[in-house]
């Protein structure tokens, strides 16, 4: 039952209450024995036959047959689902507790304001004549294009967003808290005014923020949402949701730095891209991003600021198992200008002569450091040694070989120079994948479960047979697999993998692939459905058997004879159910 929510708060919860005092608070209970009796609150009744095992901390009926613990009492009586049921008793019994899926109801509230937003933006860019699509067609964005990304144009008057969602009574509080409205001695007014609007659409299709271009001289000149339940910067990336599909079938993301270079790359028919959304790329869109590929090119400016911006994403990408690329636009600011100057091409062109991890670190480093001079050649020696310690062995020895080329100097002594400061270690472990291992993090699952998601992502037919057993998946992990691939199956009659992790966490993920990498049915997958079916209504009889000795064990032999009767049938044909299957 308690699958789905933090097992800890479950336990505390059941170490803090006592079921007779829970009941006791709205049924009258009358100790009989080791146990107490009251009139069911469930069904009408006037003689009682309502048992509370205070021993056992369980309630049973043997009038209407209602049995549980105090969760199950607590759920009934209140008639509240399952995590509520868990809010009110930690609320109850001072124990901490977050009710996710309340928080999930708010969250989408938070949606559909935003795509509210989005729609109003979108008819003022086109409904009338305005400086917004004058801007981005003098820009050379196409109509079409404009239209893809769903672009915006925000007014110059103060209040007219304010005024549409007041006047379909929305909370104001709600606005400000998305960035929408801002407040000033007790006016309200619009926060986006005047600019151009690129809304930012997860992976699942949601809007979770703004992005902001001023048309005029106003400061700053791109203005985004602040963040909120729904908008994290360091967990999305502009333009994904278009180019996620691009991306897996060209096994490469390139990654820009503004909304406008994602938009004309995107128009060229480089549609494998997105851009970090004025943040440094953080671990989280790494993650992301090796979702879809671990071919990844940064094309960021070429001043110092992009050159840093370069050198901490590839680290951060490589920590991610990313092969990380560099490209700097040769001729133009950005790659905006530069596709609209020479093309597709032309881009492509730099796209494939971007430079990989190692070479573009030495790159930097060749900078920094006059190799015609001794000393700094060995200044420049050390810095690259320890590049060259992140490398696997095979890597490592590639590149020795050419540095040494290069500088003039010996082989041998670029291997004592990197393996001098790594005494205790061997030189050529992956330090990155030593100090973030990502199985820590992957979800548990019973092998039950992960057989039956195997089969069932494999095959429409087996997921099927395994639908109605849905309530095996006792893991909150299982459950949403399972509800997920069954949406999609419904949807399109086929399960699209791509859509299935778009609905899934980072580490939800990486936990999909291992399931899929890791359980392997051998052509033994007939075998392993009647295995898994099997045990799981071994293990639904199992509980049945559990709740009737439960119930007996309450019983009082001379008012409950009838009952007491039929339970110990009931047990009877559960026990003979058991003897076939083999138990």
């Amino acid at each position: 039952m308690s699958g789905s929510f933090n097992d800890n708060v479950i336990e505390e919860i059941k170490s803090r209450c006592n079921i007779v005092d829970v009941i006791g608070q709205v049924v009258s209970l009358k100790r009989m024995g080791s146990n107490f009796k009251g009139v069911c609150p469930f069904h009408n009744e006037k003689t009682p036959s309502f048992v509370v095992s205070e021993p056992k901390q369980i309630f049973t009926c043997f009038g209407c047959g209602a049995t549980g613990d105090v969760f199950e009492f607590v759920k009934k009586y209140y008639n509240l689902d399952f995590p509520g049921t868990v809010e009110r008793l930690a609320k109850d019994y001072g124990v901490e507790y977050v009710n996710h899926s309340r928080e999930d109801g708010k969250k989408e509230l938070y949606y559909q304001i935003n795509k509210e937003a989005a729609i109003f933006y979108l008819k003022a860019f086109c409904q009338t004549s305005n400086p917004g699509l004058t801007y981005m067609l003098k820009r050379g964005i196409q109509p079409v294009t404009l239209k893809k990304f769903g672009i915006g144009y925000a007014d110059g008057q103060w209040d007219s967003l304010y005024r549409h969602f007041m006047d379909k009574k929305v909370d104001v509080k709600l606005l400000q808290e998305l960035g929408l409205v801002s407040e000033s001695k007790g006016r309200y007014y619009d926060k986006f005014r005047n600019r151009v609007m690129f809304p930012i659409i997860n992976t699942r299709g949601k809007v979770i923020g703004f992005g902001g271009r001023a048309i005029d001289d106003a400061s700053p000149k791109y203005l985004n949402s602040p963040e909120s339940p729904v908008f994290l910067k360091k967990n999305n990336l502009y333009g994904l949701n278009l180019s996620r599909q691009d991306i897996s079938k060209e096994n490469c993301a390139i990654l820009v730095e503004g909304y406008m270079d994602v938009i004309s790359l995107y128009q060229s028919g480089i549609r494998h891209v997105g851009a970090s959304l004025g943040t440094a790329l953080t671990e989280s869109q790494a993650k992301m991003l090796r979702r879809y590929t671990k071919n990844v090119i940064l094309s960021y400016d070429a001043d110092s600021a992009g050159q840093a911006a370069a050198l901490r994403g590839i680290d951060i990408l490589f920590k991610e198992d990313c092969r990380p690329k560099v490209l700097h636009v040769t001729d133009g600011k950005d790659p905006d200008e530069f596709v609209k100057k020479h093309g597709k091409e032309a881009f492509k062109t730099l796209v494939d002569n971007a430079l990989g991890f190692v070479d573009y670190k030495f790159s930097m480093l060749r900078q920094r450091y006059n190799l015609d001079s001794y000393e700094e050649s060995v200044d420049f020696l050390k810095e690259a040694a320890a590049v060259l310690r992140s490398l696997s062995p095979i890597e490592a020895d590639v590149y020795i070989k050419k540095l040494a080329s290069e500088i003039k100097i010996s082989e041998n002594a670029i291997r004592l120079e990197i393996n001098g400061n790594t005494t205790q270690e061997d030189p050529h472990i992956h330090p990155y994948r030593e100090e973030h291992p990502q199985a820590d993090s992957l979800p548990e699952l019973p092998l039950v479960e992960k057989n039956l998601l195997k089969l069932m992502l494999t095959d429409r037919e087996y997921f099927q047979r395994i639908a109605p057993y849905g309530y095996a998946f006792k893991s909150a992990y299982g459950q949403k697999i399972f509800s997920l691939a069954g949406s999609l199956y419904k949807e399109a009659g086929e399960l699209d993998m791509m859509k299935l992790r778009d609905g899934l966490e980072p580490e939800e993920s990486r936990g999909l692939s291992d399931i899929l990498d890791s359980v392997q049915l051998a052509d033994k997958e007939e075998q392993v459905l009647e295995e898994s079916l099997n045990k799981i209504e071994i293990e639904n009889l199992q509980e049945r058997e559990n709740s009737l000795l439960m119930r007996l064990s309450m019983a009082d032999e001379e008012e409950n004879q009838e009952t007491i009767q039929v339970l110990t049938e009931e047990w009877m044909n559960l026990q003979r159910e058991k003897m076939e299957r083999g138990k």
